[in-house]
Formats: structure tokens, C-alpha cells, sequence
């Protein structure tokens, strides 16, 4: 039985894992909202998600079935009315199966429990666009905004914003 919880600091090691097994490299590739043909470059590390989870401003979700952590999703209040989704990830494994589906739903009702929140706004790599269309699928709208890639370097994509009212 799967479920849906915060994240604790003793998460941080397996959750890095299951970050990069669904984002980078040749164990991505099982699943389809990888990005390892993007970038091969690593996606987070432990520090990185212990300063997330520190931050009273973000809530890192995680799905655990049987004491295995099978995804994730990152939240952070922007402002009063609007929170951003972040690094929403399932066991390349475990794709196409809900979970993500499950993962968002979540992460909208503890944005609007905690941040109080009535918008959710996200990107996505703009290469993707089977991905944005799935986001599509959930009720994530495109804004027409469209915002540089989140790293240092020069990248041929740009980041499309998405958002979805949550009341």
C-alpha cells in the first residue's frame, strides 16, 4: 500500500537516489519524463534537498510503499496565492501506473493547507512535449510565459510556464 507523506531528513539519501534514477542516466530511460537525452549532469544532491527541507517556505512529498520510496514532488510558496510544483519524479519503474497523478493531487492540497494557495504554477523543459501535455491532461494551462533554464551554461531549451487555479 502506497502513501503520501512529508519527507523527514532521514529520507534525504534514498530521495536523492530515486531523484536521479527517474531523472539522469541509463536507469531514467525505463521510464518516459526523464530528461537524461537533455542533461547528463547530476539533478540534486543531499544538500540541496536537507536546505529544501529546512526551508519553512517548501515541503518535500514523498509516495513510500513498504519502506521504499517511490516518488516524490517538491512544493514552495511563491507568495500569498501561488505555489510552484517541483521535481515531480515516480520510479521509472513504476510509471504510467497513477502515482504521479496521485503525487499531484497531493502536493495541490497541502499547497492550499499550508501556503494557503489558489494557484500552482510549474515548468517544464520545453523539449518535452508530451510531458507539458500530460501537465495539460491535469489542468496545468500554459501561461504564454516562457523563462530561462535554471543552471548556470547555455542550453538550446527555455523553461515553459504552466499553472492550474486550485480552487
Amino acid at each position: 500500500m502506497t502513501t503520501i507523506r512529508l519527507a523527514t531528513a532521514a529520507d534525504v539519501p534514498a530521495l536523492r537516489l530515486l531523484v536521479e534514477r527517474a531523472y539522469r542516466g541509463d536507469s531514467a530511460r525505463g521510464g518516459w519524463t526523464h530528461e537524461a537525452d537533455l542533461l547528463d549532469d547530476e539533478r540534486t544532491d543531499e544538500e540541496e534537498l536537507a536546505a529544501t527541507l529546512a526551508d519553512p517556505a517548501c515541503h518535500i512529498l514523498v509516495a513510500e510503499d513498504e519502506g521504499r520510496l517511490t516518488g516524490t514532488v517538491t512544493i514552495t510558496r511563491k507568495s500569498d496565492a501561488r505555489a510552484y510544483l517541483g521535481m515531480l519524479c515516480v520510479d521509472p519503474a513504476l510509471q504510467a501506473a497513477g502515482l504521479g497523478r496521485r503525487l499531484i493531487a497531493a502536493a495541490e492540497a497541502q499547497a492550499v493547507r499550508d501556503f494557503g494557495a489558489a494557484f500552482m504554477e510549474m515548468t517544464v523543459i520545453d523539449k518535452r512535449p508530451e510531458l507539458i501535455a500530460w501537465y495539460e491532461r491535469r489542468g496545468y494551462a500554459r501561461t504564454g510565459e516562457t523563462r530561462p533554464f535554471p543552471m548556470p551554461g547555455e542550453f538550446p531549451f527555455a523553461m515553459v510556464v504552466l499553472e492550474r487555479p486550485l480552487a
